[in-house]
C-alpha cells in the first residue's frame, strides 16, 4: 500500500456534475470524529508510510483539518490535500505550508470560467480556483491540476494543460470520467474507447514537451500505451527513462491503493462502491490485509473477459469501477477498451 485517499467530509460549497460522492452543502452525519480520525492515520501509518490524501467533498470544510494534517505528519505520513481551490485565502495557504502539507491538487476542468463553471455549476468557481492557486504558489506549497475528461471539454486539454504551466504547477493529472454518483447522470459525456485511446496517445506525446509531471489516474490503459510506443521507439520502459510510470501500474485499486469514506467504510477505490469493512468495527491493517475483494483484485489470474486474456493485465488490469458499473462485476473486462489482446486472437 502507497496511496490512501481519505474523504474526510462529504461536505462541499460546489455541485459538481461528475462528484462521485455527489456531495453537496450537508449537512452529513456520522462522520468520523477527530479522534476516530487520528486512530485511523495512526492504522494507516502502522501498515506503510503511505501518501495519504485528505480529500472530500471539501476537506477545507472540516474545522479539525489542520490537526489531522499534523498529526498525519508527525506519524511519517506524507500529507496531501485535494480542495477545490475557492477555499484557499491566504491565511489558508500558510496554513497548509505550516502544518506539513507536501502538496494541493486542484481540479481545472476548462481553461476558461464557462467551461470550468458549467463543470462545478456555482458562477466563480474558475476564478475562485484560480485565486486559491495564486494563494498556494505565494505560499511555496506545491500544486498540481487535476482534469477529469470528458466531451465537454476535451478539445480544451490542451489549453488546460498549458494554463497549468503558466500558474506554475508540478504535475497536470487527467481522470477520465467514472460513471458513479453525479456522474452517472452525465454519462452520454464520457468520451468512446477510440477517443479515449487517441487521448491517451497524446497525453503519451508530451513527455518531454512540457515541464509537468504528467499522471493519468482512472485510465490504466496509458500503461499499456507507454509501453507500446516505447517499444515502437526501441526503447526500454525503465525508470530514466519513463520516471515512475516504469514501476505502477494502471488499476491501483486495492492493491497500493484505497479509499475510505466519511463515515469510515473501506473500499478499493472512491469509484468502485464495494465496502470492504469499516475502521470503526475493524483496524484499517485487518481490512487492508484480509479483505477477501481485496485479495481478489490483487490476482491478476482473475480477471475476465478480454482483460483476463490481455497480455497487459498486470501493468493495466483495466478499470475494475468501470467494469463494475457497466456489469456489477468488479473483475469483468474494462467496457472502455479498444485493446484486442493477442491471447484473443489465438
Amino acid at each position: 500500500m502507497r496511496l490512501v485517499a481519505w474523504e474526510t467530509t462529504r461536505n462541499c460549497n460546489l455541485d459538481c456534475i461528475h462528484c462521485r460522492a455527489a456531495a453537496g452543502r450537508g449537512p452529513y452525519t456520522g462522520e468520523l470524529t477527530t479522534a476516530e480520525g487520528k486512530r485511523l492515520l495512526a492504522e494507516i501509518a502502522g501498515v506503510a508510510p503511505a501518501i495519504v490524501i485528505l480529500t472530500g467533498g471539501e476537506p477545507l470544510l472540516r474545522p479539525d483539518i489542520f490537526e489531522l494534517a499534523e498529526h498525519g505528519r508527525d506519524l511519517g505520513l506524507r500529507m496531501v490535500m485535494a480542495p477545490n481551490g475557492t477555499l484557499v485565502t491566504e491565511a489558508i495557504a500558510r496554513r497548509m505550508a505550516a502544518a506539513g502539507i507536501q502538496r494541493v491538487s486542484v481540479s481545472l476542468d476548462g481553461a476558461s470560467a464557462e467551461t470550468h463553471d458549467a463543470f462545478r455549476k456555482v458562477p466563480g468557481a474558475f476564478a475562485g480556483a484560480l485565486r486559491g492557486i495564486a494563494h498556494l504558489r505565494a505560499a511555496g506549497v506545491p500544486f498540481q491540476i487535476n482534469t477529469t475528461i470528458s466531451r465537454a471539454n476535451l478539445a480544451e486539454i490542451p489549453a488546460i494543460q498549458e494554463l497549468a504551466v503558466r500558474l506554475g504547477a508540478v504535475a497536470h493529472h487527467i481522470f477520465l470520467l467514472v460513471p458513479t454518483g453525479r456522474g452517472k447522470y452525465i454519462v452520454d459525456q464520457a468520451i468512446d474507447a477510440e477517443t479515449y485511446e487517441r487521448t491517451l496517445n497524446w497525453f503519451y506525446e508530451q513527455r518531454g514537451k512540457t515541464s509537468l509531471e504528467l499522471k493519468a489516474t482512472c485510465a490504466p490503459q496509458y500503461y499499456r500505451i507507454l509501453r507500446e510506443r516505447a517499444a515502437r521507439e526501441g526503447r526500454a520502459v525503465t525508470v530514466q527513462s519513463h520516471g515512475l510510470d516504469a514501476v505502477t501500474r494502471g488499476c491501483l485499486g486495492g492493491i497500493g491503493f484505497c479509499f475510505v469514506s466519511h463515515v469510515g467504510e473501506v473500499q478499493p477505490c472512491g469509484f468502485l462502491h464495494t465496502v470492504c469493512g469499516n475502521v470503526r468495527e475493524r483496524s484499517f491493517a485487518a481490512i487492508w490485509e484480509q479483505s477477501e475483494t481485496f485479495h481478489r483484485l490483487r490476482d491478476f489470474d482473475r480477471l475476465r473477459g478480454k482483460c483476463g486474456a490481455c497480455e497487459f493485465k498486470r501493468v493495466c488490469g483495466g478499470c475494475r469501477a468501470r467494469a463494475f458499473e457497466a456489469t456489477g462485476d468488479f473483475l469483468a473486462e474494462e467496457p472502455l477498451c479498444s485493446h484486442i489482446p493477442r491471447r484473443a486472437c489465438l
